[in-house]
């Protein structure tokens, strides 16, 4: 396989990728980033903890979660532990941002 094949390829896994985003991001209400990950959740528990020298750092735990992946056969997800001396971000989906305006341009 040379490298431009390789590379139409990887090209072709991320526009799947983002179609079954673009399809499933209405089903859920929160976004959660950590450093390896990007994942779509309807229920998130973030828990900062301490390690016994003082270190910080944040337990996360989701239900039910899609996994932005295009190495993974299966992005759903049951049950998603995430331990991480990073930063995580979690945002709340506006479902108002995901409505297209009836006229198709932008307000």
């Amino acid at each position: 396989m040379s490298s431009e094949d390789l590379e139409k390829y990887e090209a072709e896994m991320e526009l799947q990728l983002y179609r079954e985003y673009r399809d499933v991001v209405g089903l859920f209400s929160y976004v959660v980033e950590t450093e390896r990950r990007f994942y779509l959740t309807n229920h998130v528990d973030l828990q900062p903890r301490s390690t016994e020298n003082g270190e910080m750092y944040f337990e996360v735990t989701m239900e039910d979660a899609w996994v932005w992946d295009m190495y993974r056969p299966a992005r759903f997800v049951r049950n998603v532990r995430v331990v991480t001396f990073k930063d995580v971000n979690v945002e709340e989906i506006t479902k108002s941002d995901l409505e297209v305006p009836a006229t198709g341009k932008p307000q």
